[in-house]
């Protein structure tokens, strides 16, 4: 039988496409396969990510309402953060026993005395005598006794705010003969001019007013607590009036305000801070809606100055205008609303490692990655314990500088490469993840501080100068009108500037207040800078001015 081999080649060729159809079909199934089950493992990763994230959230919500605020770690955690870096801990060691061989025993030493501290010596002291009877003091031979020493202990005695009110004289006098007739030029009735008033009309004296806005604004007692202690001693002055005093002694206040803002544009750094408040009856917005206090702390490093302002918005417009045409360091955190503050000629930004901190503490007690947070936490903590101990020496700024450089350089190194390292390898997602992209997206203005002896690793001085008016913020919650929350500002920057002087707030306004009604040019103010006063005359209790 034969066999047609004519068509064969045909027929090869037909099997052999239909095999690569084949061919390409399987492939094709196999890849929609991979494609499928690589899906399905990137959904499942990114929803136990998703679900991490949520538990991270939840956690450190958690934190937040239950536990410390404070940031502060055990000095177990404090040994324990070092621990995957030995060579540090056995250098320290080595140094810790050399400088200990050196140290020469000897038997006298100085030991802290315990117990509670001494009163102070400038308050004033009462002596009580408690003597035995005269017939006590014949001793059995028939002599009198003489006395050798005495047993004395002090107690300390609370006498309350002592009020009283001051009745302002003016006699009149007129001739009974002639009834003024005699001489025209002169009125027939004369009285001494009205003296000079804080507040005219009103019962207010400036130790009043003093004593009101230092209880709200530096002690954080609302006018309401105020109106209640006033009315246990019988005295009726109610939460309006106080709140009416307030901002009409701002406004006579407003030219000191102007020469601490120019104060702060004059110094090399500024630290800039702002939080939420709510303020109502706000022109155009509900009075749910959120306005901001904005904190800016400056001026020369003998001479600190803080100034609040209240605005309505968040806006990044805020600073710029306030610092319209400064030149110099601005420290703050990464809020996107000073990135055009920026970029203005010559103002050099600075970042805030505290910041860059707490998130690594937030993903270190929450988050799973919690022995990677502790590493960034060992570095940051590390440039920390370098800057107080350097601040603790005698040095000059340039050495200061050149000193900080030396060892605080190498840490940056390392922990650069760290975040190299861990950048990749932590879901963005995660506490970690999100603290490791602010430090490596904020680096170069984390480490300008560098360059400055002035500025320190971070903002939190800024920060201390805004927290007495959130702590106040828990007692009277908003503020009644956009008015009100612009005197709360002025004062607040009074007070806290007074503070970080060391003068006593309620002994400087009262001193400034006293003094206000005689200051007609707004160049006589210069002289109620906190600096410019001597600290014997806030103590001048019997002043003439005291009105």
């Amino acid at each position: 039988m034969k066999v047609d081999t004519s068509k064969l080649p045909n027929r090869v060729q037909e099997l052999q496409k239909i095999i690569r159809q084949m061919a390409a079909d399987h492939e094709k199934e196999l890849q929609e396969l991979q494609d499928n089950v690589q899906k399905e493992r990137n959904e499942r990763i990114e929803h136990q990510n998703k679900a991490l994230e949520y538990f991270e959230e939840l956690q450190l919500m958690r934190r937040r309402l239950f536990s410390r605020s404070a940031e502060r770690l055990s000095e177990e955690e404090r040994k324990q953060l070092w621990l995957f870096n030995e060579a540090e801990l056995i250098i320290a060691s080595e140094q810790k026993t050399e400088k200990e061989e050196e140290r020469v025993p000897v038997r006298a030493h100085t030991r802290l005395k315990r117990g509670r501290k001494p009163l102070p010596e400038d308050l004033p002291r009462v002596e009580v005598l408690h003597d035995i009877p005269e017939e006590d003091k014949i001793c059995g031979c028939g002599q009198p006794l003489q006395r050798i020493g005495a047993d004395t202990c002090e107690k300390l005695e609370i006498i309350p705010a002592q009020v009283q009110v001051k009745r302002h004289i003016r006699p009149r006098y007129a001739c009974k003969a002639c009834e003024g007739s005699g001489d025209e030029e002169k009125p027939a009735v004369r009285i001494a001019p009205v003296f000079p008033q804080l507040l005219p009309k009103s019962i207010a004296t400036p130790s009043l007013v003093a004593y009101i806005i230092t209880a709200k604004f530096c002690d954080g007692l609302p006018f309401y607590r105020q109106e209640r202690q006033f009315q246990r001693i019988g005295i009726d002055i109610s939460r309006q009036d106080m709140a009416n005093w307030s901002i009409r002694v701002h406004h006579r206040v407003e030219p000191l305000l102007s020469l601490l803002r120019e104060q702060i544009r004059r110094g090399p750094t500024v630290g800039i801070d702002e939080t939420r408040v709510q303020v109502l009856k706000e022109p155009g917005r509900p009075n749910t809606s959120q306005s901001y206090m904005w904190v800016f702390r400056g001026g020369m490093p003998e001479h600190r100055v803080v100034e609040y302002q209240y605005h309505p918005t968040r806006s990044g417009k805020v600073p710029l205008e306030y610092l319209s045409g400064y030149q110099g360091y601005v420290q703050s955190d990464a809020y996107d609303g000073y990135e055009e503050l920026g970029r203005q000629p010559g103002v050099i930004p600075v970042g805030c490692w505290a910041h860059s901190r707490r998130k690594y503490y937030e993903a270190k007690v929450v988050s799973k990655y919690s022995e990677s947070a502790n590493e960034a936490l060992a570095w940051i903590d590390k440039i920390f314990e370098i800057e107080r101990e350097l601040r603790a020496q005698d040095l000059g700024p340039e050495q200061f500088v050149e000193t900080r450089r030396e060892q605080v350089s190498p840490l940056l190194d390392q922990l650069r490469s760290w975040l190299e390292i861990k950048k990749p390898q932590v879901p963005p997602s995660t506490l970690l993840g999100k603290a490791i992209k602010y430090t490596w997206e904020e680096w170069d203005k984390l480490e300008r501080y560098l360059d400055s002896p002035f500025l320190s690793p971070h903002n939190n001085a800024c920060e201390q100068a805004i927290r007495p008016f959130v702590v106040g913020r828990k007692a009277w919650l908003f503020s009644g009108s956009p008015v009100g929350a612009a005197a709360s500002a002025g004062w607040y920057s009074i007070i806290e500037t007074a503070k970080i002087n060391s003068v006593e707030p309620y002994l400087y306004l009262r001193y400034v207040l006293s003094r206000l009604p005689e200051s007609e040019d707004p160049k006589d103010y210069r002289m109620f800078l906190p600096w410019n006063i001597e600290k014997d005359s806030l103590l001048d209790f019997e002043s003439g001015h005291l009105f």
